[in-house]
């Protein structure tokens, strides 16, 4: 079993403070994050909560993904997945939206879909999740 840490400190209120977000574990980086910059189109080098779950979304589901199709016996070349997160203020993350690009030799369309949607429904992301809608949008290159 493993366990990750990441850990902010944060300074003054929501709306005038900031912090910043360690990646304590791994040790590769700590990002700026503000109530100002989470709920801006353009964030501007800070990182959001959003991001970070959006981050840890496409990397679990790629994983999944790659170890769907492989057991299938169509081992993926790549694939090529992004995690927009969608969060409104005052309500929270309404959604996920995945979008999978891959490239599988072996595959059809149809079997790619299968597999694309059996990892969105059983990445550890994906079930830690439950209680956000997530859709999928899965295609072969």
């Amino acid at each position: 079993m493993a366990t990750r840490t990441a850990r902010t400190a944060w300074n003054g209120t929501l709306q005038d403070g900031s912090g910043r977000v360690e990646l304590a574990s791994s040790k590769v980086g700590t990002f700026d994050v503000s109530w100002p910059k989470r709920t801006a189109d353009e964030a501007g080098g800070t990182t959001s909560p959003e991001e970070l779950i959006a981050a840890a979304h496409s990397a679990c589901y790629s994983m999944a993904l790659s170890n769907g199709l492989a057991q299938a016996g169509t081992p993926p070349q790549s694939l090529d997945t992004q995690a927009d997160v969608t969060f409104q203020p005052g309500t929270g993350i309404t959604g996920i939206h995945l979008t999978v690009v891959g490239r599988v030799e072996g595959a059809d369309a149809e079997a790619f879909a299968a597999a694309a949607e059996d990892a969105k429904k059983n990445c550890p992301v994906s079930a830690a999740l439950t209680g956000t809608t997530i859709t999928l949008t899965a295609s072969l290159a």
